[in-house]
This record gives structure tokens, sequence and C-alpha cells, in this order.
């Protein structure tokens, strides 16, 4: 295997404990989630289109992925020597589903979704198409073998690893409609949407669950540009703090409902990853790790400080008080944390996706079965 390391990743590595995370020798994933993790979900579950510079570093065109480049799970799925996820909404060009499905969609939330929601794809309609897909993939391998090398075994589902990034949208858009203390109060209601998602999926025979927690909130362009102009809102490092705090709880209840999970399911291996203190220390620490802006979007409309118009998005062209504009790309993304205002460049992704894989930022933490750091291509 050819060992490919960024000048980003050696910075990274270089001040990490070179620990030996878990040894991932999982036959397929299937990834539950909003635009955090979806590889094509909601384009072509909804028919819209992503415009250039969006994919430009990686895939040199638009790839359904709200980024310049790749996910933070395109890099796991590298680290773990799988191929990309396809989405199961988008079977057309599809070379295959053997190794997994990606059921994310960039706007899904947790709760159903309401008329004005961005997906309609909640995690509950996420869980329901994964039950289709895997009856449906049982019966189409029951009729014929000739179908073994593009859908996965039916041991894969026990095997395999099922991975959640997804309740960001619960909060932030709970933000433009409620208050502070009834999104901390909703958060429970959430929770237990989320806890009868995993067991439907545990009945179904998952027994490795790796769920993400939710980044700081407050530290995205958009939550700044909106409900930052009052500085008296804002933290030391620029973040709007209620929407920190809200992020705070619910991964304070998500951890705690993972250490339920983890007794109440202990033939069942669950695993909680804090994405939320990684995205954090890259904010607080962005030089170090070789970034120059830590919420400015790379990709936007308005220049300094923000470069967020929530009129126009990456890659568009409006009409803003009679005057044509168009939200550009910037010059460097690798410079950028922050891609679109909203999410994270390829960058920032390969950053959090090294540190995810050290294994300290997870209950419990990974075992150190080999040197998986030395797989690594990034």
């Amino acid at each position: 295997m050819v060992l490919k390391i960024s000048i980003l990743q050696i910075i990274t590595l270089s001040v990490l404990p070179l620990t030996t995370p878990i040894d991932f020798k999982y036959p397929a994933v299937f990834n539950f989630g909003d635009s955090n993790s979806d590889t094509g979900g909601l384009v072509a579950g909804t028919g819209d289109r992503l415009d250039p510079p969006n994919g430009q570093i990686y895939f040199q065109k638009p790839s359904g992925r709200f980024c310049d480049g790749r996910l933070i799970i395109d890099f796991l799925m590298d680290a773990m020597d799988l191929p990309f996820l396809n989405p199961y909404l988008d079977s057309i060009g599809a070379p295959s589903f053997k190794r997994g499905c990606n059921f994310a969609a960039a706007g899904s939330s947790i709760l159903p979704a309401a008329a004005s929601a961005v997906s309609p794809f909640s995690f509950g309609i996420q869980v329901a198409q994964f039950l289709r897909f895997k009856a449906r993939v049982l019966e189409l391998l029951s009729k014929s073998k000739k179908l073994d090398k593009f859908l996965p075994a039916e041991d894969y589902f026990g095997k395999g690893l099922y991975m959640f990034d997804i309740g960001q949208n619960d909060l932030a858009g709970a933000f433009y409609s409620r208050s502070l203390d009834q999104i901390l109060a909703s958060i429970p209601t959430i929770l237990a949407e989320f806890e009868a998602g995993i067991k439907k999926l545990y009945d179904q025979g998952a027994r490795n669950l790796w769920i993400h927690n939710t980044g700081p909130l407050g530290c995205l362009a958009q939550n700044v540009a909106k409900f930052g102009t009052d500085a008296s809102k804002l933290d030391e490092l620029g973040c709007v703090s209620s929407h920190n705090q809200a992020a705070g709880l619910l991964n304070l209840q998500l951890h705690a409902l993972t250490r339920k999970l983890q007794g109440q399911y202990p033939d069942a291996n669950v695993t909680y990853v804090d994405i939320y203190t990684i995205k954090s220390n890259l904010i607080a620490n962005y030089s170090r790790y070789g970034f120059e802006q830590p919420i400015m979007a790379c990709c936007g409309y308005g220049g300094p400080p923000l470069n967020y118009d929530v009129r126009v998005g990456c890659g568009q062209t409006k009409v803003l008080n009679g005057t044509s504009v168009t939200a550009k790309g910037c010059n460097d993304s690798t410079e950028y944390v922050n891609w679109d205002g909203i999410h994270y460049s390829e960058a920032a992704n390969q950053y959090v996706a090294s540190q995810i894989l050290t294994g300290k930022y997870s209950d419990p933490p990974f075992s150190d079965k080999m040197p998986f750091l030395l797989n690594l291509k990034f």
C-alpha cells in the first residue's frame, strides 16, 4: 500500500501521540446523517444541484458533497481501505453497494422534518430506507448469485459498521423560531427519536455503532452572521455562545444515551465520538494546524470578516439590490477551516478525520490492535 500523506497531515500527526487506533476490519459501512456525511443523497433525492467551485479539490467537479472536496466520512472510508459510500438515493451510475450504503442527506434532522425543512429525509426516514435496502438486498441475493459483486452479503449487515452524524439541524433550525430555553428543553425529545431509530437497527442485527456528536454550531459563519451581530453574544473565539451551549447539552445527553446503549446491548459495540472537542480545538488553535481563517467562509459573498450572505450560496449568482453578484471561492481553500459558511473545507475534514483515528476522542477509546496510522492514504 502506498503511503500518501499531505503537508497538513504531517503537521497534524506531528502534534499527536502516535497511538494505534482500532483495527477496522468491517466488510461494509452503513451511514446515517446530514450534510456532514452526505455524499450526494440530497442532490439525488431532490433533483437540485451544486455548482462549482464545490468539489474542486479532489473530484474536480461538484460531487453532491457540500465541500470543496472530501468529507470526514470519505477519509474514514479511505483509512478503512473501503471505497467511498454511494448514496442510497443515487443508484444511477453507482458502481456498487457491496461495501455499504449512505443514507445521509444534507439538511436532515433527527426529528421528523417540518414542511419548510431543507430535507424531508429525517433520521426515521433514513432508517426506513435502510430497512427497505436490507430487505431488497436479501430478496435479490436469494434469487441470483450474479448480484453478489454489487450487493452486500447477508452477514455484512451484522458485521458492518453503522455510523451516525446527525442532530445539528435539529438545533440550528430551531434558533430561528424558538428561545434557547425551549431548544434546551426539546433535547430529550430529539434523543428519544434517535434512540428509537437505533433500536430498530439493533433489531435488524446492527452490532457495531459509531455515534458522532454535534460540532460547535456557534462557530459556523452562517450562525455568526445571523445571531452574532451583538458582540456580547459571542465567546472568546468569536462564536455564538447560545448555539454552542445547545450543542454542548445535546452532546452531554447523547453521551449519556450511548452509555445507556452500551449497558442495554452488551453484545454490541457502541462508540461515542467527540467531534465537538476536535472541531473546537481546531478553531481555537487553527494556525497551529496550518490554517489562516477559522470562521470566515472560503466560498461566499460579502468579504471579511465572514464572507457569508445567506441569499447567495457557494457558486450561485443572484441579483441583490439590482446588482448581479456571485459567491466565489477563495484563492486557497486549504487555508480555511470553513468552506461555505456552514460546512468544513476538505483540509479541515482531513484534520478532523486524523484526530478521530487516534481513538483518544472516543468512548470507549479505540483498542491498539494494529499500527493503523501507518495505513493512512490521505
